[in-house]
């Protein structure tokens, strides 16, 4: 399907040139949120698995949440 673009209010198709470049662009940003996306899931899995091993030190979730900045319960 063809893509259009807008200058100055005048509607003319992309060139060939221009569609393979936003093809690119389009592919790079869905790397780009896989990426973003893995992230902030292992930043979730860090966390859980950081209190855990305080846990087992002995700590109290009241003492790990001071730890972490979190204000007690």
């Amino acid at each position: 399907m063809p893509r259009f673009k807008n200058i100055n209010g005048v509607r003319s198709q992309f060139t060939a040139e221009e569609e393979t470049l936003r093809d690119a662009e389009e592919a790079q940003a869905v790397i780009d949120h896989k990426r973003w996306a893995d992230e902030a899931a292992q930043k979730i899995v860090d966390r859980q698995t950081g209190n855990q091993k305080l846990l087992d030190l002995g700590l109290t979730q009241a003492e790990v949440n001071v730890i972490r900045g979190h204000p007690p319960d």
